[in-house]
């Protein structure tokens, strides 16, 4: 599991160590293990040429600090220091002694730049000098590796202002930050410094943590011990929602999934295996109901919709169920059962009042917590919310193969069968959404590894291929 820390978070566990440390020590450790990561970057170390960029604060004497090491090791190094006078004095007194070089600009024949504008204290775009010196950098196409953020990235939020640092890869300390799933970072490495940090209630699962938690047949079990799946979705107008939805319930493995709607006929035809009705009024019993796409906002649509929340069961809600919601708060309102979400940007436009700003954690939280639901805002970075003190949960795509026409309706099929399955609304909503996004990634890269445009089809069809690669 990886825990995403607050900058006070992570200061607060700085302070016992730096009073019972010697003075810089962990500040050195902290730049040997950004040397480290930089020294791998490179491939070799002798002969390369990395320059450091460097502001007032630690971040700054972190970068000297690797910088120096570097040179020890046989790179030649120099350094610009936008604020002369500000430099940290001890790093900067090291990189003189070993032979580093201050310099204006960054040379041309420059291999790697090294980030130490600022860290996770600063705020705002970099200012006009730092801004100066790497659209240069860009415009040469060096590398930068920053140090603990790319600077004029915010630390909680991933969103800028204005100018800021490309990095190719992030090296940061002690825990991770929500930065560093939802802002470009590039590549991003965690240098362990000894750090005693509590629980975080902002986290990522990973193949680990979905492969404990997915539901897997034990002997003793049969068809409806391993959850019924429910699914009202598809219309004469969109019949291919309803396969989509329905083909992943299948494929996240329920014991059964049962299909209510207009486009029976269809889903049956493509998954012989599913127990389809034209109405929900006869689909039978199920342990969760996944409701919405292509559904319709029509008054049959809106019947489905009230006959799922007025049910027991935990409620996947997607498409045009969250329009018909958005209209209708009240359909969730005191209800007990697990209630989930999954709106993209315009959908959550329209069940909050307001597109979602650039702190996509407290939006997702605020409407979690005003619906009293959980919420998975859909993105390049998937926000999972519950309501109350719940946990927040990061799935970070890495790419956008998955945005796409019908991804959505794959997703929700997956998160219904994980609902009906016994997972908690967060964990199944997070789960589903990390095989969703790495069976898109699989669909991409089928049939060589250069990626191409997908469907979701293909995506539909490579979610056993996702889950065996967990499993």
């Amino acid at each position: 599991m990886r825990s995403y820390y607050t900058a006070q978070q992570i200061r607060d566990a700085e302070a016992p160590l730096l009073a019972s440390l010697p003075d810089g020590v962990l500040m050195r450790r902290a730049a040997f293990g950004l040397a480290t990561a930089i020294i791998r970057e490179l491939g070799t170390v002798n002969g390369r040429i990395v320059c450091a960029v460097v502001g007032s604060g630690d971040n700054g004497g972190d970068a000297l600090w690797a910088a120096t090491l570097l040179k020890r090791r046989g790179a030649g190094a120099c350094a610009v220091l936008l604020n002369p006078d500000k430099a940290h004095p001890k790093a900067l007194a090291a990189f003189r002694a070993a032979g580093g070089r201050i310099v204006e600009t960054v040379p041309a024949a420059t291999d790697l730049v090294i980030d130490g504008v600022v860290g996770i204290s600063g705020s705002g775009a970099l200012r006009p000098n730092a801004a100066e010196v790497f659209a240069a950098v860009e415009q040469a196409g060096i590398p930068v590796v920053a140090v603990d953020l790319p600077s004029g990235l915010d630390v909680h939020t991933g969103a800028t202002e204005g100018a800021h640092v490309d990095a190719a890869l992030t090296v940061t300390f002690g825990g991770l930050k929500p930065v560093h799933a939802l802002g470009r970072c590039g590549r991003v490495e965690l240098v362990d410094i000894g750090l005693d940090l509590p629980p975080s209630d902002v986290l990522g699962f990973d193949a680990a943590d979905v492969a404990a938690r997915w539901p897997v047949p034990g002997r003793a079990d049969d068809k409806y011990s391993q959850g019924v799946t429910g699914v009202m979705a598809g219309s004469s107008t969109y019949p291919g929602a309803a396969i989509l939805c329905t083909g992943a319930a299948v494929a996240a493995h329920s014991g059964m999934v049962r299909y209510a709607g207009t486009a029976a006929g269809e889903v049956v035809s493509h998954w012989p295996e599913v127990i389809a009705t034209p109405s929900h009024a006869t689909a039978g019993r199920v342990q969760a109901w996944a409701v919405g796409p292509g559904l319709g906002t029509d008054e049959a649509g809106a019947s489905a919709l009230c006959f799922a929340l007025e049910s027991d069961l935990p409620v996947i809600v997607d498409a045009d169920g969250l329009t018909i919601l958005s209209a209708h708060p009240e359909l969730v309102a005191d209800r007990a059962a697990p209630t989930v979400l999954t709106p993209h940007a315009g959908e959550f436009a329209r069940l909050a009042g307001s597109p979602p700003g650039d702190d996509r954690i407290a939006d997702t939280r605020k409407l979690a917590d005003r619906l009293g639901v959980t919420v998975l805002l859909k993105g390049n970075v998937t926000v999972i919310a519950e309501p109350g003190s719940g946990p927040v949960y990061l799935n970070v795509a890495g790419n956008s193969w998955a945005a796409t026409a019908g991804s959505g309706d794959v997703l929700t099929g997956v998160i219904g069968a994980l609902l009906a399955g016994g997972l908690p609304p967060g964990e199944a909503a997070a789960a589903a959404a990390f095989v969703h996004s790495r069976a898109a990634e699989a669909a991409a890269c089928d049939p060589g590894p250069a990626p191409v445009p997908t469907s979701s089809s293909q995506i539909l069809a490579h979610l056993r291929t996702a889950l065996g690669s967990i499993l």
